[in-house]
């Protein structure tokens, strides 16, 4: 029976690509990979790695006394679909799932963790690097033969640029092509830790691999270039203190990962990374696109009021302090007006200074003017927004967007997940906004396949050779009229 979704692909000229569907590890097999890297004794420690931390499944064991006194976070349940047996299965067996694409009206798929999207968050390091390079065996093993269809996404951690490093030439020699990179690591406030070591994993700060951090990651970005590796980021932000329930996964879930890619994001476009790598492309995965239209108006917003210049207007130094009590003398009460010598200290005229070198927040990004961040941010940064999202129509809103551009949002069914429970309906669903006149053929064409293919051959224009849709993409590359 032919699906809606395979109905809507054949209406259409061009190829539809899924930027970010997940795979379900058949565990039995993973963990052989697990063995083989670290031995036996390796995979009862992975699992009680991977059991570790405030968000474990712990908090099914605890009563609620124990999960207030811990603020113990309700962590994710039933996070798989189960009524459809087929398509359960799918997402577990990569020759099934090769054999279904055209029910989902789908030419090419670029495939995401399910287990493993934790993997490179691991504290232990031992076991966070033995993780990430088991997995990545496993994965290319399983699905080098569907290569002509699909991909999946290398783990890559990056506690140290230099670990990130390794794995990337592992996962590279293991003809891996995307860097699924986590997009902050956990640190522990340096004061706390030396004073207090026993709470150095609950008190910490989150280092976003640029601004502040730790580590100098630009030779991670560099390497990634090198490589050809196109990056993307599908960490969560379930255990922000604004997703913190100890009895509600639904509310800790909701814009979750938004906020956990918004970490990257900023701090990539703010610290400078878009500008000394222009060619890096980095996906923010499963935010929806109106969480990256929002990013992109609100830095275009600030830099229009805080670049260096505008700052002019919000120096204290430029106050009229005569004018000030003048005006306050005529229009001040009684209260006021017996308290108007501290007028200076409240308007802050003789207040500390600001030093020069730390007034311009934009600094890293080299921008002199408010096109240079639309170049720091459109080409650079790829949101993945789900089939049934619907506000994707707000990433292609040129009369709204700064300087008239399309934010790059990619079509990203997640397929395999709770909130897709039935695979052939996926494509049909994104559809539907240009059904509703939402968005144009134009527009759809980008989100479901123009920004992808500039997403993931942005670094690589040979990501999509030998793939059954390599010749519409080089077509797509070489641009019109070619």
């Amino acid at each position: 029976m032919t699906t809606p979704s395979a109905r809507i692909r054949e209406n259409l000229d061009h190829p539809l690509i899924d930027g970010d569907s997940h795979i379900i590890e058949y565990t039995p097999v993973l963990m052989d990979y697990i063995r083989e890297s670290g031995g036996e004794d390796a995979v009862t420690d992975f699992r009680s790695n991977m059991r570790g931390g405030n968000m474990g499944p712990g908090w099914y064991q605890m009563n609620w006394d124990e999960r207030r006194d811990n603020r113990s976070i309700r962590a994710p349940w039933w996070a798989l679909p189960t009524k459809n047996t087929l398509d359960r299965c799918t997402a577990m067996l990569p020759k099934l799932y090769h054999s279904r694409m055209d029910d989902f009206g789908l030419d090419y798929a670029v495939l995401y963790p399910s287990t493993g999207l934790a993997f490179h968050s691991v504290i232990n390091d031992e076991y966070r690097q033995l993780a990430c390079h088991a997995y990545n065996e496993y994965a290319a093993a399983a699905y080098a033969e569907f290569a002509d269809r699909m991909t999946v996404a290398a783990v890559i951690p990056l506690h140290t640029p230099e670990e990130g490093i390794r794995e990337l030439e592992h996962a590279h020699s293991l003809g891996l092509k995307v860097a699924m990179i986590p997009s902050f690591v956990r640190r522990p406030v340096p004061r706390v830790a030396r004073e207090y070591p026993e709470l150095a994993n609950q008190v910490f700060w989150l280092d976003n691999l640029s601004i502040d951090s730790e580590h100098d990651y630009d030779p991670f970005w560099a390497k990634c270039i090198e490589l050809g590796f196109p990056v993307a980021a599908h960490s969560g932000g379930m255990g922000f203190h604004d997703r913190s329930s100890i009895s509600n996964y639904m509310h800790n879930h909701m814009g979750h990962f938004a906020a956990a890619g918004e970490v990257l994001a900023k701090g990539l476009l703010m610290g400078g990374v878009t500008y000394r790598f222009p060619e890096l492309r980095v996906a923010l995965l499963e935010g929806r696109a109106i969480n990256g239209t929002r990013l992109y108006g609100d830095i275009v917003g600030r830099w229009n009021k805080r670049n260096p210049a505008g700052l002019e207007n919000l120096n204290p130094a430029n106050i009229d302090l005569e004018q000030a009590q003048e005006l306050f003398k005529q229009y001040g009460d009684d209260l006021t007006l017996a308290k108007l010598e501290q007028l200076p200290s409240a308007l802050g005229v003789g207040g500390h200074d600001i030093p020069t070198d730390v007034r311009n927040d934009f600094d890293a990004m080299g921008v002199v003017k408010a096109e240079d961040i639309r170049d720091r941010f459109i080409p650079n940064f790829y949101f993945g927004c789900e089939s049934d999202d619907p506000l994707a129509c707000t990433a292609f809103n040129r009369k709204a967007n700064p300087f008239g551009e399309q934010v790059r949002a990619i079509m990203s069914f997640d397929l395999g997940h709770w909130d897709v429970l039935d695979m052939g309906h996926a494509a049909a669903e994104a559809y539907e906004q240009l059904e509703h006149e939402l968005i144009t053929e134009e527009d759809f064409r980008n989100f479901a396949f123009s920004f992808s293919v500039q997403l993931y051959a942005g670094t690589n224009s040979e990501f999509f050779a030998g793939t059954r849709i390599e010749g519409e993409v080089g077509a797509e590359l070489a641009g019109p009229g070619s």
